[in-house]
């Protein structure tokens, strides 16, 4: 088949435009008023299926679409008749969210409804057969409802009233094959979908019908925008870990095959979508603590602990029966006994059916399609397990990742390779199906996209080069830690990942684009500046960010701080300060810590102290509490990468070599500590974003939301606008100077509005943790009067609820545990066990469960039709 090619482009002078099919490169040509043109012979209609239009200089690209362009030609297609294919330039769309799979596979995907239109009533000319019609009409227009249509309307067609809808079979491209009279008038509309009434038509002057094409072709016309007003959308959902979930089927722990009836109960009180945290596998000590689910060990392999055993080939007899009723009665979940039994019981049915598993075609598919990362994963569990540790630097000759030597271990350790590869096949499944259940209600699900990974990862021990091992990731001081956050992952090198366009990112989004329509970016600040802390610190006040734009020593020395002596960057151990932190104790540090008035090397860093000084006694922990706060204070921090630059340590001004300083030198620090933190890196850390996140954001079409809380520079919030990532907005945590409360009213179109978070308290114990604070909410926000509740009641929930439906943003997602504290029948008994996790504590135990089933819930039909109004009478649907 011969295509053509067409595009109006403006180009700058030494520029070219190409047209890039797969692997295949088409040159264009400049015609005339920026029209380019160029063809190509295809054999293949899929080829089609996914091409972009970009410009070259010197045989570079420079530019790409943002949006890739599809094309479903049916099979009848004459294929030897030219195709002209007129197209216009994908750009960042003003309405993007809405061109993301969770719109249209999920809340405005066709899955769900059902067509009432008589096919037969389409007047001749329009929608005819593609073969008795000279052009087609291409239209790209995702903002409309599963119960609406696209539609065309002309002079020709009964003087307008005639209504004709376009072919969604493609949504949200819309297409139609007409033969018009030539230059008559038409306009696009948009109908009911049942009876074709018209609801809105679109703006501006009517369209002209072209005149016939050239004998031979057929013309696409794939150039219309539609010219409809904003269309603003607005829904509501539900936020939960997968671990959370209780229902009768479930196995001490939620399961991905929980998540339908989750589903279900969304769609039964008008919810849209279903936010879980991270679901990748965290199994590397097999105890507690790999509960952590941003610590995974892999960032493609999915958690076994999530799989239904009997989906799985686990026979469901009355031991299974006992072992899974007595696991479900526990109020939280038991992290190591739940996993270790759901691994043996796996053990024993991957004995009885790895046979029949493997011959499935499904199964070889999944191998192929997933190999690249699959069998390291696989390796590395079989290492971790033999081994018995994840500290892959311990494993001998395979320490260091090699493909060919890991691949022939892997046919030494088939058996136990395969046990892996088959856990994974049966997760992906079980997730995959319930995707496609949920875009049967309208739903979708929301997943999580850690900033982190493990440093005993397969992630880190198969690409070593795409990550600095020797430095920790975290966060600096927040409302959740005075000592900022040492997450212990290490960093990225982001500049080793350039060259190859970010591909182990891409790879990881378009995996992760298998399973959910959305993701939050955790930590979105990251991919502008990450908070790294060098590996023998433990605090995160010794951190620094990463890029940044450190000071050079000589600068520093003309603002008065001369650094050459370890002044300012080492700690002081004068008598006052030595006094004030070891108070009693301050002659044994200086018997045990101290060496001709400086610090033993087995004390000078904060990892080296906390290994000296192990256990729990009073006077130990209060030597090694100083030691940290001790190491703490100083006023620069040396950059590990550039010597002789230096970054001023956060917070310095709650140093005490801070109080120490004379005035001049106080505010002196203060100035630069301003400009360091507040404006010297803003341009700088936006273009550091901008290299980054257009990869990430093109590599699927997901809609992404970032979780932008904390020290926030104003680089973010306009980037972020740039690339339409919805924000995420708390009451709790303002991003106005000078409020303690958000205002929901307020809040950008563009966000998720949530009442708290799974690193915050729900609503009810947030309201016993702080007396003072609650008082002022009762007063300032909620405008109550009378005296101030103990306890936050059903109706005060409710009315917090009824401020964030009511918001502007287009997402309210809400912790199952708020929703459920707006009913008295349904709300947990004790509020401060529906915590998830407590940030300030590094090695927390995220064990938190429902305290009723899925079924109960889904039972409650007077709550659900309460929740059910509340959302609807919000203008949520």
């Amino acid at each position: 088949m011969r295509l053509i090619f067409e595009i109006e482009y403006h180009t700058l002078w030494g520029e070219q435009l190409a047209v890039v099919l797969g692997q295949r490169r088409v040159a264009l040509e400049y015609t005339r008023n920026d029209l380019w043109q160029g063809t190509a012979e295809i054999r293949n209609l899929e080829q089609l299926r996914s091409y972009r239009y970009v410009v070259e200089r010197d045989g570079r690209i420079i530019r790409t679409e943002w949006h890739a362009h599809s094309l479903r030609l049916p099979p009848e297609f004459p294929p030897r008749t030219a195709l002209r294919i007129r197209d216009r330039w994908q750009e960042l769309r003003p309405d993007a969210a809405f061109y993301s799979t969770a719109f249209t596979h999920g809340i405005f995907g066709r899955a769900a409804c059902t067509d009432t239109r008589d096919e037969t009533s389409a007047p001749a000319g329009i929608g005819v057969r593609p073969t008795q019609a000279s052009v087609w009409l291409w239209v790209v227009e995702p903002a409309i409802h599963s119960d609406e249509t696209l539609a065309l309307a002309s002079q020709a067609l009964d003087n307008w009233q005639r209504i004709v809808p376009l072919d969604d079979i493609d949504f949200p491209v819309w297409g139609c094959a007409c033969s018009l009279p030539a230059g008559c008038e038409y306009k696009l509309l948009i109908a009911d979908r049942a009876t074709l009434r018209p609801l809105q038509w679109e703006e501006g002057d009517n369209r002209r019908w072209e005149e016939p094409v050239a004998e031979g072709e057929i013309r696409l016309d794939a150039s219309l925008v539609a010219r409809f007003p904003e269309r603003r959308w607005r829904s509501a959902g539900t936020a939960i870990p997968v671990f959370s979930l209780r229902s009768a089927e479930s196995f001490g722990v939620g399961e991905f095959l929980d998540l339908k009836l989750l589903v279900d109960w969304a769609a039964a009180t008008h919810q849209r979508v279903i936010q879980v945290l991270p679901v990748n596998d965290t199994s590397m000590t097999g105890t507690w603590e790999d509960s952590y689910p941003y610590n995974a060990n892999s960032s493609f392999a999915l958690h076994p602990q999530f799989l239904r055993l009997t989906e799985a080939g686990v026979v469901e007899d009355d031991a299974y029966r006992r072992l899974r009723d007595e696991l479900n009665a526990l109020p939280e979940v038991d992290y190591e006994r739940v996993n270790r039994t759901k691994q043996r019981l796996l053990r024993e049915a991957f004995a009885r059916n790895a046979a029949y598993t493997a011959s499935r075609p499904d199964y070889q598919a999944f191998l192929a399609e997933n190999r690249s990362w699959l069998l390291p994963y696989a390796a590395y569990c079989t290492l971790r397990d033999e081994h018995h540790t994840a500290d892959f630097t311990q494993w001998g000759d395979l320490s260091r990742y090699n493909q060919k030597r890991v691949e022939a271990y892997c046919l030494q350790r088939r058996d136990e390779v395969a046990y892996h590869c088959y856990v994974q096949f049966y997760l992906h499944l079980q997730l995959s199906e319930v995707r496609r259940y949920a875009h049967s209600r309208g739903v979708v699900l929301k997943g999580d996209l850690p900033i982190g990974v493990s440093r005993t990862s397969a992630d880190a021990w198969q690409s070593p080069h795409l990550f600095h091992l020797d430095s920790q990731a975290g966060a600096p001081p927040d409302a959740f830690s005075t000592e900022g956050q040492n997450w212990g992952f290490p960093t990225y090198d982001w500049e080793r990942m350039a060259r190859d366009h970010y591909a182990w990112w891409q790879a990881r989004l378009r995996k992760m684009a298998e399973y959910f329509d959305a993701y939050r970016i955790d930590h979105i600040l990251g991919f502008f500046r990450i908070w790294e802390i060098p590996s023998e610190a433990i605090h995160g006040l010794l951190g620094h960010f990463n890029p940044a734009l450190p000071y050079p020593a000589e600068e520093l020395q003309r603002m008065g701080f001369d650094l050459t002596k370890g002044l300012y960057t080492t700690p002081p151990l004068d008598d006052a300060t030595l006094g004030e932190i070891f108070g009693p104790l301050v002659d044994t540090f200086r018997r045990r810590c101290l060496q001709q008035g400086r610090l033993r090397e087995e004390f000078a860093t904060q990892r080296r102290a906390a290994e000296q000084l192990p256990g729990d006694d009073p006077e130990t922990v209060r030597l090694r509490e100083g030691l940290m706060t001790l190491l703490d204070d100083v006023l620069f921090v040396e950059d590990p990468r550039r010597k002789g630059y230096f970054h001023p340590r956060i917070d310095g001004r709650r140093t005490r070599s801070w109080q120490r300083l004379p005035e001049w030198q106080q505010e002196s620090f203060n100035r630069l500590h301003n400009d360091f933190f507040y404006r010297r890196h803003n341009l700088f850390w936006k273009e550091s974003a901008m290299r980054k996140l257009p990869v990430l954001l093109t590599a699927t079409d997901m809609l992404a939301c970032g979780e932008d809380l904390g020290m926030i520079p104003d680089c973010v919030p306009e980037t972020m606008r740039t690339l339409q990532i919805l924000s995420l907005e708390v009451q709790r945590m303002p991003k106005t100077m000078g409020e303690t409360f958000a205002d929901p009213s307020r809040y950008p179109y563009l966000s998720v509005c949530t009442t708290s978070t799974h690193d915050m308290n729900p609503l009810r114990a947030w309201w016993e943790e702080d007396r003072q604070l609650s008082t002022r909410f009762f007063r300032e926000v909620l405008h109550a009067d009378g005296d101030v509740p103990q306890s936050c009641e059903p109706w005060i929930c409710q009315r917090i609820i009824s401020m964030h439906l009511a918001s502007p943003s287009m997402f309210a997602i809400l912790p199952l545990q708020d929703w459920l504290a707006m009913d008295e029948t349904l709300r947990a008994p004790d509020p401060h066990r529906e915590r998830i996790n407590i940030p300030a504590i590094p090695r927390y135990q995220w064990r938190y469960r429902m305290h009723l089933c899925l079924e109960r819930l889904l039972a409650a039909v007077d709550f659900n039709t309460t929740l059910c109004d509340m959302i609807t009478l919000n203008g949520r649907r």
